[in-house]
């Protein structure tokens, strides 16, 4: 008997509930691949914990068909379970989302009568440390890719995105073919918790590696990847967020990068970079960026000045 079996159902039909897969309807209704799997490992990392089996249609069934009290002892519960795991504070509300995202479709098909409003997320302080590297250092970086081999010259098309549009790598994983327009110096992403895709303006130096790894690549359709894998047993694939992650990590280190890179960290790199080199505006970094809230730039420009280190250096000379 699972720990949701011994809870009192309330007056919806369990048999009706377990009727539809509604985790898996939730899952198809995600346009994201990375949401898709993300909530996947959410949903059933919760049922594991409090119900000890992963979710089947009338686990989930039970889940829903509980009263609104009783499903917010669970999920709070599982909230304490992830904390006293040490999950990072991101990783949980990820997770209480994926839930709550769970019981909201549930609701709006009519198959749940409650919702999860209540159930509050953990704090996130974000962009704690958005150190990266320097200009001269990330040369370093794109200097090791072998523009000789087919491969050097795709990894070098992709680390400059990642450096002169500060793209995040999902939005240069889903990028397809059709989606760069050498004429008009432009690629068409989906960016974060967007759905329609939007252009970023490209440098002349990315059109041109974009271009190189297309030639070499040889003909394909439109619709393919624009960045694809290239070994024998995938050959074509689209290129997974692990493995930019992997081709920035090892790259980095091979020149010597002694921080631990990674397609955010370049990210970071350059969006400092581009306040070092506009004094600091904030305004037209955030055109690059493309964060929805300034003060989020803010941060990225107080840490580029080290206002804590000087006011530090000046309390140490007082005593």
């Amino acid at each position: 008997m699972t720990l949701l079996s011994t809870i009192a159902a309330s007056p919806l039909s369990l048999q009706d509930i377990a009727q539809r897969d509604l985790l898996q309807e939730l899952i198809a209704d995600r346009r994201s691949p990375n949401t898709r799997r993300t909530y996947t490992k959410a949903l059933v990392d919760f049922f594991m914990q409090v119900a000890q089996a992963a979710p089947t249609p009338a686990l989930v069934g039970e889940f829903l068909a509980l009263d609104r009290y009783q499903a917010m002892t669970l999920v709070l519960r599982y909230r304490r379970i992830l904390t006293d795991r040490g999950l990072a504070p991101s990783t949980i509300n990820t997770r209480l989302a994926a839930i709550k995202s769970l019981v909201g479709y549930a609701r709006k098909v009519g198959q749940c009568h409650y919702d999860l409003a209540d159930v509050e997320g953990v704090r996130v302080e974000n962009y704690r440390d958005t150190s990266g590297v320097n200009p001269t250092e990330y040369q370093l970086t794109i200097g090791m890719c072998d523009r000789d081999t087919v491969k050097g010259v795709r990894d070098y098309a992709i680390l400059r995105l990642l450096w002169d549009n500060a793209l995040r790598r999902a939005e240069l994983c889903q990028a397809n073919v059709k989606d760069f327009d050498p004429q008009g110096s432009k690629l068409w992403i989906i960016g974060k918790g967007k759905v329609q895709r939007e252009s970023v303006d490209l440098s002349r130096q990315s059109v041109q590696a974009i271009q190189a790894w297309l030639e070499l690549r040889g003909k394909c359709k439109a619709s393919e990847p624009l960045f694809c894998t290239l070994d024998r047993a995938t050959k074509g694939h689209r290129l997974s967020g692990n493995a930019i992650y992997n081709l920035v990590r090892e790259t980095s280190a091979a020149a010597g990068i002694y921080k631990v890179m990674s397609p955010h960290r370049v990210r970071h790199s350059a969006i400092t970079a581009a306040l070092d080199a506009t004094n600091g505006d904030t305004r037209r970094v955030q055109k690059l960026s493309r964060h929805a809230d300034l003060n989020t730039l803010t941060r990225y420009d107080d840490n580029r000045r080290h206002h804590q280190g000087e006011v530090t250096k000046i309390l140490a000379e007082l005593v």
